[in-house]
C-alpha cells in the first residue's frame, strides 16, 4: 500500500509499515487499515479538544509529582500545536471506527509523543501522554469540551448576532401593518415588527436552553479512567486536570458527579443535540416565513423581496431565488437527521461504556457548526438586508375582510360574517360594505377598522347595536 517511504513501527501485537514522514504510530495505522469507510476524519474541533486535554493532563501530573517537568513541558508544546491546528493533517482515522474511540485517543498520544521525541525528549504514548487516563474517559470529556467551546465561542454569539439583528429591524419597521395569517389564510393585522419580534423570542429562547445545558456539559468524565473507578490514576488527578483546563479554555470545567454516569452514558450529548435540534425547528419555521413573504413576486406574496444574490435558474432568464433561507431548511433538516443518530447513539452505553462515541462526537460538533455558520449568514444576508413592499401590504390590508372581526363587540358576529362574505364576494373593502349594511357613522368605521390601531390589540368597539 505504501511506497518504499515507509518505516516500521511496533506496538503490542507486532511491527507494521508507517509513512516515513507520518507522526502516528503503529495503532494508528492500524486504525487506518482497519476502517476504510467514509473517508469522514474526526473533526477539527474535536481533534483540538483531544489536544488540550493531554496538555491539561501533564500539567496536572507534573502538579500532582508524577511527571518530570521536562516531559511535562514537552507533551504540553506538542499538544499546544496540535490543538492550534498545526498537524490536523495527522489525524486520519476515520469516524467510524472502535466505537470507545480508543484509535483517536491513541492517535493523539502518538503524534504528541513523535513530537516531543522530534524536540528532544523521550516522550513515551502510553506511559506519559496517556498518564492517569484511558480512551473510556478521554473521548467522553473530549465530546465535552468540545461541543462547550464550539457552543461558547461560535453558537452563541452567532445566535446573538440574529437575535440583535432583528431587534434592529423591529425598530426600522415598527410602523409596517401587514395582514396576519393562520392556516396560511388572512387574519387579523399585524405589524412587521411584532412579527419579527416572535422570531427574534424563538432565538432568544434556543440560546437560553442551550445555556441551560451548561452544568451538566461542563462537567467531565476524565479522572474515571477505564471502568469509572480511577484506576491508575492520582485520587486527585480530576480536580487538578479540570483546573488546567480551566486555565486552557476560560471555561468552569468540574469533575463529574459520577464518573460512572459520565461515562456509560452519553445523556448530556443526547440532551444538548435536543436543543439544537429545537433551535434548528426554530430556524426552520423563520426560514420558511421569509420564503412564503418574498414568494412572487408577482404570483406569490410578494410581500418582502430578499437580497438577490445569484441567478435562480439555469434556463429562466432573471429568476432570483430565497438562497439562504433554503440553506438554512436544509441545515435544519441535517441537524434533526443529526439528532435522531445522536439519540440512537446515546442508548448504546453497555454497562460502563458507551460504544458509540465517535458518531456522538461528528454528529454533535456537526450540529453546532452548520447552526453557527447558517444563523450568521440567514442574518446577515436574508434579515438584514430584505426590503419591505409597502404597497403590497397596503393593498392586501384593505381587502382583507378578516377586519370585519374589529366590528364584533359593535354588530355582533352573525352581522360581520355576512358582512365579510358579501365583502368577499362583491370585491368590496370591508369598510364600504359595512357602511352599507350598518347605520354607523364613516368616522365610526375608519376608527374601528384602522389597522394599525387593530394590531395593538384590545377591543375597539363599544356595546352591540347599529343596523
Amino acid at each position: 500500500m505504501h511506497s518504499t517511504a515507509d518505516r516500521i513501527e511496533r506496538d503490542s501485537m507486532g511491527e507494521l509499515k508507517v509513512p516515513a514522514g507520518a507522526l502516528w504510530g503503529a495503532q494508528t495505522q492500524r486504525a487506518v487499515n482497519n476502517f476504510p469507510i467514509s473517508g469522514r476524519r474526526m473533526p477539527r474541533a474535536f481533534i483540538r479538544a483531544v489536544a488540550l486535554i493531554k496538555q491539561a493532563a501533564a500539567g496536572a501530573n507534573e502538579q500532582l509529582g508524577l511527571l518530570e517537568p521536562a516531559l511535562s513541558g514537552a507533551i504540553a508544546a506538542a499538544a499546544q500545536a496540535v490543538a492550534e491546528g498545526r498537524h490536523d493533517e495527522q489525524f486520519p482515522i476515520d469516524v467510524f471506527q472502535t466505537g470507545s474511540g480508543t484509535s483517536t485517543n491513541m492517535n493523539a498520544n502518538e503524534v504528541i509523543a513523535h513530537l516531543a521525541v522530534a524536540a528532544g525528549v523521550k516522550v513515551h504514548p502510553n506511559d506519559h501522554v496517556n498518564m492517569g487516563q484511558s480512551s473510556n474517559d478521554v473521548i467522553p470529556t473530549a465530546i465535552h469540551v468540545s461541543a462547550a467551546l464550539l457552543l461558547r465561542e461560535q453558537l452563541l454569539p452567532a445566535l446573538a448576532h440574529v437575535a440583535s439583528t432583528l431587534a434592529t429591524r423591529e425598530k426600522e419597521l415598527a410602523d409596517v401593518v401587514k395582514t396576519g395569517r393562520t392556516h396560511l389564510m388572512d387574519a387579523m393585522p399585524v405589524t412587521l415588527a411584532q412579527e419579527l419580534s416572535g422570531w427574534r423570542v424563538q432565538i432568544e429562547h434556543g440560546a437560553a436552553r442551550l445555556r441551560a445545558v451548561e452544568p451538566r456539559l461542563l462537567q467531565l468524565a476524565q479522572g474515571g479512567t477505564a471502568v469509572g473507578t480511577g484506576i491508575n490514576a492520582h485520587p486527585d488527578f480530576a480536580a487538578a486536570f479540570c483546573k488546567q483546563l480551566a486555565k486552557l479554555t476560560g471555561i468552569a470545567f468540574q469533575p463529574a458527579d459520577n464518573c460512572f454516569e459520565a461515562m456509560s452514558s452519553q445523556d448530556c450529548a443526547v440532551e444538548l443535540s435536543g436543543q439544537l435540534k429545537t433551535l434548528a425547528v426554530s430556524l426552520l419555521k423563520i426560514s420558511n416565513d421569509l420564503r412564503w413573504m418574498n414568494s412572487g413576486p408577482l404570483a406569490g406574496l410578494g410581500e418582502i423581496a430578499l437580497p438577490a444574490l445569484q441567478p435562480g435558474s439555469s434556463i429562466m432568464p432573471g429568476k432570483v431565488n430565497p438562497v439562504i433561507p433554503e440553506a438554512m431548511a436544509m441545515v435544519a433538516a441535517e441537524v434533526i437527521g443529526n439528532d435522531a443518530a445522536i439519540t440512537i447513539a446515546g442508548q448504546s452505553g453497555n454497562f460502563q461504556l458507551n460504544v458509540m462515541l465517535p458518531l456522538v462526537a461528528w454528529n454533535l460538533l456537526e450540529s453546532l457548526r452548520l447552526l453557527a455558520n447558517c444563523s450568521r449568514l440567514l442574518a446577515d444576508s436574508a434579515i438584514a438586508g430584505f426590503k419591505v413592499n409597502r404597497a403590497r401590504l397596503t393593498e392586501a390590508l384593505e381587502r382583507n375582510p378578516i377586519l370585519v372581526t374589529a366590528l364584533n363587540p359593535v354588530i355582533g358576529y352573525e352581522k360581520g360574517a355576512a358582512i365579510a362574505k358579501r365583502a368577499y364576494a362583491e370585491g368590496k373593502s370591508v369598510r364600504e360594505m359595512a357602511a352599507a349594511m350598518t347605520d354607523l357613522p364613516a368616522d365610526e368605521l375608519a376608527r374601528l377598522l384602522d389597522p394599525a390601531e387593530l394590531a395593538k390589540g384590545g377591543i375597539k368597539g363599544g356595546t352591540s347595536g347599529g343596523g
